[in-house]
């Protein structure tokens, strides 16, 4: 089997942003990751044994000169200190535990240094979606000619629409192949259309941001707050998060992601000098409309006018939401849109994997002798992700009603 995974920075760009902030703040603590698949997939045969074959190719990809040139270049708010530390960065297959039940269902658990394991779970998801496609065949239904085709088309949808829009689509793209074509098409027809009343911010993938000349997008992901709960619980999760983000980044990278337990936590946590120190709020989970309704009431109250305030809408959208939403809060704030499965993986009679990497337990140094078990609630109950009695015991701490 070839290998899927080749350049260092085939990643997106939150995963450097937060290897940097844990390495500032929390040097020595170790994490455990789980994968989950929603649809409870069968896998083919062998399945996990291919997997464990491309985990292993993983120890020989490092990041290259060039690499570290552009994101220099590209991601001014990273320290020098940070590129030593990813020149010497190598993966270890010992990190990483996957294998498959008698019925075929697919498990991987993850385990070390938080500063090295989080590097794990985008590539680790990417491959999973292009190999379970090369192993059921399904790959053979991919229409690459028609896929630039339909990704100019939804460029030009976003433009023409006035979005601000970036591609968010590695971890669940349907291949390399598909992502390179998605985000090149893309990038050529925003050059080719300057006139658009829309922009196209960049990608995700520090890799094509590279190769196309865009810009690296993304801050951070749950599992900086989802860490930090499990550590010091989850009631100032969300505070603790903003202080360590601002102290590593300085201003810098200003848009949170605060849906990890849900609004009502964050909205207490969320005072008037982070509300001014952040640049925006990321929504990912409810419903786009109450969501956005419940930050500009928030601004509100701190004398804030929502109309200087970015708000990025990244959940689960596609080109027609995406337009919809931008209809109705152009008004209401600055909003931009990261999308991802829908750019990246929709080939006709392809269902993309409804697959996750989820950071579950956290020590803060390794001389603890036990973890702490953590998880993940957002504001879609069906996409609480933990074991029962972690969200029970989350959902209990900060009051929230099952």
């Amino acid at each position: 089997m070839r290998q899927i995974i080749t350049h260092f920075t085939d990643d997106d760009l939150y995963k450097f942003t937060m290897c940097c902030a844990v390495v500032a703040n929390y040097p020595r603590a170790r994490v455990k990751y789980r994968f989950t698949d929603r649809d409870n997939s069968i896998y083919p045969p062998g399945f996990a044994d291919e997997l464990n074959a491309q985990i292993a190719m993983l120890e020989n990809v490092r990041i290259t000169e060039e690499e570290i040139e552009f994101m220099q270049r590209r991601c001014p708010y990273l320290p020098y200190w940070f590129y030593n530390y990813l020149r010497g960065f190598r993966y270890h297959r010992e990190w990483i535990n996957a294998s498959q039940d008698e019925q075929g269902h697919l498990h991987i658990d993850i385990e070390g240094a938080w500063s090295e394991t989080i590097f794990v779970e985008v590539k680790l998801l990417a491959i999973i979606s292009e190999l379970y496609y090369i192993m059921t065949g399904e790959d053979s239904a991919f229409d690459y000619d028609s896929f630039g085709t339909k990704s100019a088309q939804k460029a030009a949808r976003m433009l023409e629409a006035g979005c601000t829009y970036s591609d968010m689509g590695t971890r669940r793209r349907a291949s390399f192949r598909a992502q390179d074509i998605c985000v090149g098409a893309m990038a050529e027809y925003a050059k080719a259309h300057p006139e658009l009343p829309g922009r196209l911010a960049g990608t995700s993938n520090v890799y094509f941001a590279m190769k196309y000349d865009l810009v690296p997008i993304g801050t951070m992901a749950h599992e900086f707050v989802c860490a930090i709960a499990g550590m010091y619980g989850p009631q100032m999760a969300n505070y603790m998060a903003m202080e360590a983000w601002a102290n590593t980044f300085r201003g810098a990278l200003g848009t949170f992601l605060y849906d990890t337990y849900g609004w009502r936590i964050f909205s207490l946590n969320f005072s008037e000098d982070y509300a001014n120190l952040f640049k925006g709020l990321r929504v990912d989970s409810g419903d786009n409309y109450e969501q956005l309704d419940k930050i500009c009431r928030k601004y509100r109250s701190l004398g804030i006018d929502p109309r200087t305030k970015q708000v990025i809408f990244s959940n689960a959208l596609d080109t027609d939401r995406a337009i919809a939403i931008q209809e109705y809060a152009s008004t209401r704030c600055q909003p931009s849109f990261g999308i991802g499965t829908h750019f990246t993986n929709d080939f006709p009679g392809v269902k993309a994997r409804n697959i996750v990497i989820k950071l579950i337990a956290v020590k803060i140094t390794e001389s603890w002798t036990f973890y702490n078990d953590t998880c993940k609630l957002s504001e879609d109950h069906g996409k609480y992700t933990g074991d029962p009695a972690v969200v029970a015991r989350f959902l209990a701490a900060l009051h929230l009603d099952q």
